[in-house]
């Protein structure tokens, strides 16, 4: 029974990982055999699938995130069942062994060791385009019926149809083109060949057909396969009663997309070269069909995701402050900068009426559209109880609680929210697994706001503290999320939180807003040219 796991990656992506060897670890490091380096929810060697006899088990590697199987939290080696849900970071595996194949029972494919012989011919697209030409010059009535073949599979071929009714179409042709009784059209999907469309069923294809149709762009015909040196003794054969049958590859101009497979149980006729001719060119003419209808479909797919992208990010940026408020005494700034058309970062402004203002900051793990639809969901959850915060630890523990109810167990959010006095300097917060804001003195002297609790939506019991600090005259605080100290330079290189702090304090003495500027600059320059890898967003709040 073949074991394999369905991961779905970081990114959004799926991808199939079969399950062999010894060992199957998965984590940031390049020394893990399933390696995830953007995630920053794994640990270096965050957990490892191992066999146990005919099982596969799955075990923690001291993570610091933790392993979850079925959203339970993994304390041991486990043996794994059939659809066991792991979970860590960003990921989620799914254990599958043995998955059912929908189109399995349709065709077999029988291994030999000799290639067809006897009453076989083979031939190419080139070679059949030669002898349809040579054909069509005789004239003559032979020539008029691979001519009207032609003629009626370029007029059903030309109509818009999508993929799905496209197969059985190219089927029908083929079949009524050569008088065939059954036949089956298969697609290689990765290294499989899958059936799209057949008419019967129970198709028996020897290895050496398809190995000789797929590898080497041949067509094959088997005049009669009871005579057949290769296929006389095969009882599949005889239980068939197949007694002629052809094979031709969908070969576009580059590449081979599948194949098309005919036979006829019945003694009526035999399948002839020129048959095997006709049956070449059409499969040529509709594998490029096939291929333009998929490359039509994904245009189309792509051009919906750019469109819906394009919409979400407008409205997500519509639910970031245009612009800081006007707060007595304080000089306000913030900036965000996805690093796709939507991100998971989340910032926001609150001011009171007695003067007070509060500034959040959040940062969803992930990116794109997951990301983005949690960040919009911490947006409204923030909205209605920052109206009256009261005792900050008791609002973070509320804001923890509501996430951790709606939150998917591969998910997490960092979360920072203060309240600055403008008036008395005086600063509360509270922090939810987020990077420690740098708090810059006015005679330059900086320090990190450490402390807090952990990240939400993890643990709906989870314990928060409001913590305080004092802003003097000319003080500011920088709230950042982590695509600022962790952009990286062509060499790999971080940006971190020294040459943070280190821009903050050259450029204390000027308006919050070009300070903020002039971080971002900084980034932009130490990244010099390198790819945004993250959701960049920054606030900055100056004691006037």
């Amino acid at each position: 029974m073949s074991r394999e796991l369905l991961v779905q990656c970081p990114d959004g992506q799926m991808k199939t990982v079969p399950l062999t060897g010894s060992r199957l670890s998965i984590g940031r490091s390049s020394a893990a055999e399933l390696c995830f380096p953007e995630d920053a929810g794994l640990s270096r060697q965050h957990f490892a699938f191992e066999p146990e006899g005919e099982d596969w088990t799955v075990q923690d590697l001291g993570s610091k995130n933790g392993t979850f199987v079925n959203n339970i939290p993994l304390k041991a080696r486990l043996i794994l069942k059939p659809g066991d849900r792991v979970t860590a970071g960003h990921l989620v595996i799914v254990y599958s062994p043995g998955a059912a194949d929908p189109a399995a029972g349709v065709v077999v494919f029988e291994g030999e060791t000799s290639s067809p012989t006897t009453s076989t011919v083979v031939t190419s697209l080139e070679g059949a385009l030669s002898n349809q030409t040579m054909s069509m010059e005789r004239g003559g009535p032979k020539s008029s019926a691979p001519m009207q073949a032609l003629i009626r599979a370029g007029q059903e071929l030309s109509e818009n149809r999508p993929l799905n009714e496209l197969f059985p179409v190219i089927l029908d042709l083929s079949i009524q083109a050569v008088n065939a009784q059954r036949g089956v059209l298969m697609i290689l999907e990765g290294d499989q060949l899958i059936p799209r469309a057949h008419k019967g069923d129970g198709f028996r294809i020897s290895t050496a057909v398809r190995d000789k149709v797929l590898n080497e762009r041949s067509s094959i015909l088997v005049r009669d396969a009871q005579l057949d040196d290769a296929f006389k003794g095969r009882m599949s054969i005889v239980e068939q009663k197949v007694h002629t049958m052809m094979a031709a590859p969908l070969q576009t101009k580059d590449r081979i997309i599948g194949l098309i497979y005919l036979d006829s149980p019945f003694i009526l006729r035999e399948f002839t070269k020129d048959d095997l001719n006709l049956l070449t060119v059409m499969a040529n003419i509709a594998a490029v069909r096939i291929e333009n209808a998929r490359l039509a479909e994904v245009e189309q797919a792509e051009r919906i995701m750019a469109r819906d992208l394009s919409q979400a990010g407008e409205i997500q940026s519509g639910m970031l402050p245009d612009k800081a408020p006007d707060v007595e005494g304080a000089d306000l700034a913030g900036f965000n900068m996805a690093c796709r058309t939507v991100g998971g970062d989340y910032y926001d402004f609150f001011k009171y009426p007695d003067g007070r203002v509060a500034l959040a900051l959040g940062d969803v793990s992930g990116k794109g559209m997951p990301a983005s639809l949690m960040m919009m969901a911490l947006h409204a959850r923030v909205q209605v109880l920052a109206e009256d915060p009261g005792n900050l630890a008791q609002f973070m523990t509320r804001i923890n609680k509501a996430t951790c109810a709606k939150c998917p167990s591969n998910r997490f959010i960092t979360f920072f929210f203060s309240v600055l006095n403008a008036a008395t300097g005086e600063l509360a917060y509270a922090n939810a697994g987020h990077n420690p804001p740098i708090l810059v003195r006015a005679n330059g002297d900086a320090e990190m706001l450490e402390g807090g609790g952990p990240v939400l939506g993890i643990l709906s019991i989870a314990p928060y503290s409001e913590m305080h600090a004092q802003l003097d005259r000319g003080d500011m605080i920088a709230i950042y999320s982590d695509g600022v100290t962790e952009a990286n330079n062509s060499a790999y290189d971080e940006f971190d939180e020294e040459r943070l702090m280190e821009v903050l304090k050259a450029h204390r003495h000027e308006p919050a807003t070009q300070i903020v500027q002039a971080v971002i600059q900084a980034v932009t320059e130490f990244a010099a040219g390198a790819p945004q890898a993250d959701d960049i967003t920054l606030l900055v709040a100056k004691r006037l």
